[in-house]
């Protein structure tokens, strides 16, 4: 199999050739039709996410067909599936037994503590692998393996209000503001100042109003989800949101929020995190998407091209997504 390899942090990630890999039990292998590419990678070789398994195969947003299967997997081989992030929980730790394994004390991460799908071949839990039957097209089905899932838990969290507003209208964003949408409800995007092309896609998915993240909207929100890493949208969206409304963090790293008055929190406004997501979350969405008519804005990257992407992200050079093709 070949494998876009990090050994430190902040180091370019090296093409190997490794042996094929082998199933164990309860394991699917599966070859890696598209993975895309997501901030949270960045993170990892960044070296802002500090205890990676090294050396680490990064990627978690992966499709692609079952080759073989480990002892007791009822998955058969030639069927697509989708592997998100969280690869593996415990299953008995008081977390799990509440149903909140995304909140699990002993978890295993794709392509975090366990290899991911910058690679032709994939080693997975058959257990949190998704049947993908009605996905044709693999290159558009990636994004929604973590931005699609994560996007879809944030707006859960974000509660029923009308008026959500989203910052970072990155791969995340442009999928769930299109479920808002199908929902009914008027999206509200903020992107970084000037970012004209990211505005322009916003309005093109329905968005009633586009600005910077240092603006304020016409009116003032329900709820805000923010997938930028920046803790300074923490205290500007508290001021966008009315009162009882909820500012929601989508995201698994940001820098530090700073001080604010605590004028723009009072009014029972509330600040929530979103960690990891649920099998529950993902079967929801995965049947969600299809009926919502979500499609993806991507940009195709050979496996072997990987650093590029992820600089291009780094440096928000493209629209939506970008996934890596073996």
């Amino acid at each position: 199999m070949r494998a876009m390899v990090l050994h430190a942090p902040r180091q370019p990630l090296r093409l190997e050739e490794r042996p094929d890999p082998v199933a164990g039990p309860g394991e699917i292998v599966v070859r890696v039709e598209a993975c895309a590419v997501c901030r949270t990678d960045l993170h990892v070789v960044d070296g802002d996410l500090t205890e990676p398994k090294l050396p680490l195969i990064p990627g978690h947003e992966i499709v692609g067909i079952v080759d073989s299967c480990g002892e007791g997997v009822d998955l058969k081989p030639g069927r697509r599936v989708g592997i998100p992030w969280l690869g593996h929980t415990c299953g008995c730790c008081s977390y799990c037994e509440s149903g909140r394994e995304n909140l699990c004390d002993n978890p295993g991460f794709t392509g975090y503590t366990r290899d991911g799908g910058f690679a032709s071949h994939v080693v997975a839990d058959a257990g949190f692998a998704f049947p993908l039957d009605g996905f044709s097209d693999p290159v558009a089905a990636a994004p929604l393996m973590c931005a699609g899932l994560i996007g879809w838990r944030s707006l859960k969290m974000a509660g029923e209000g009308k008026r959500i507003g989203i910052y970072g209208f990155g791969a995340a964003a442009h999928i769930i503001a299109q479920v808002c949408v199908f929902e009914g409800r008027e999206v509200y995007a903020f992107t970084r100042a000037g970012d004209e092309a990211a505005q322009a896609l916003a309005r093109s998915l329905g968005a009633v109003w586009t600005g910077g993240s240092e603006e304020s909207p016409p009116v003032l929100l329900d709820a805000a989800i923010i997938f930028a890493p920046v803790g300074a949208l923490v205290p500007a969206a508290l001021r966008a949101v009315a009162k009882g409304g909820r500012v929601v963090c989508g995201g698994i790293h940001m820098s530090d929020i700073p001080q604010f008055p605590y004028a723009i929190l009072w009014g029972e406004r509330q600040i929530l995190s979103v960690a990891n997501l649920t099998r529950a979350d993902a079967v929801e969405f995965l049947e969600l998407a299809p009926r919502a008519g979500v499609t993806t804005t991507t940009a195709v990257y050979p496996l072997e091209r990987a650093n590029e992407a992820l600089a291009d992200l780094r440096a928000g050079r493209f629209q939506g997504a970008a996934v890596l093709v073996p």
